[in-house]
């Protein structure tokens, strides 16, 4: 798989892409992550890529000739099945759909910023805009992150015990349980018997019914409740 991060801040991307799980991942040869300054795009002589809106609105709005440039020049280079634009008013970014993404060969994000994009941007250039929540951020790079951070570590390999990111929260609709580890006990705080009895089906009978009530308590509206 191939991610292409298109952005008015790099700096803002690159540490994040080298390390942790992303790097373990491009290590591996897993997943490519490539990041891409807009400014290198622009035909201003002084790398602007933003300028005053239409119609006398207050803010700055990122300019398309720069990221027309960009996305035709990488499509050139391969085919994408997404071209991604990070958006407060996008589709709401959740597990399923990072499931979705992490079955394609080759994404595009654009990372929004200033007062946004020009409109024509989101009319003609990207296919797909995406929400990490009802707020508003300084740019898109960091939903960026989240947005390839969710999709890289359910690339099989990537993570070594593939049956952890199976159990994460929200793969089933349901939160995850409890997790404990060593010592058994704390300050006398001691972890569930059950899961020192060794019971296998128990166990995992165990972990449903908690997943189940974490989730009917919290988060009701993932059952339907």
């Amino acid at each position: 798989m191939r991610i292409d991060l298109l952005t008015v801040v790099p700096e803002m991307l690159e540490p994040f892409i080298d390390c942790s799980i992303l790097k373990r991942a491009r290590d591996k040869g897993l997943v490519e992550i490539a990041v891409h300054n807009l400014r290198d795009y622009t035909t201003n002589r002084h790398r602007k890529v933003d300028d005053y809106p239409f119609g006398g609105e207050a803010g700055m709005v990122m300019q398309i000739q720069p990221i027309d440039a960009c996305i035709s020049a990488l499509k050139k280079e391969r085919d994408y099945d997404e071209v991604i634009f990070t958006s407060p008013d996008g589709e709401k970014f959740d597990q399923p759909m990072a499931n979705n993404l992490s079955l394609l060969n080759n994404i595009i994000i654009l990372c929004g910023h200033y007062k946004g994009v020009d409109w024509r941007v989101r009319e003609h250039l990207v296919t797909r805009e995406i929400s990490i929540g009802d707020y508003v951020l300084t740019g898109g790079e960091l939903p960026a992150a989240v947005i390839a951070d969710a999709v890289v570590r359910i690339i099989p390999g990537v993570i070594g015990d593939e049956q952890s990111a199976l159990s994460d929260s929200f793969q089933d609709n349901l939160l995850a349980p409890p997790v404990y580890s060593r010592p058994a006990e704390y300050n006398g705080w001691r972890v569930p018997d059950i899961l020192l009895s060794g019971h296998e089906a128990k166990i995992a009978e165990w972990r449903y019914e908690q997943a189940l009530e974490r989730t009917r308590r919290l988060r009701p509206d993932l059952l339907g409740e």
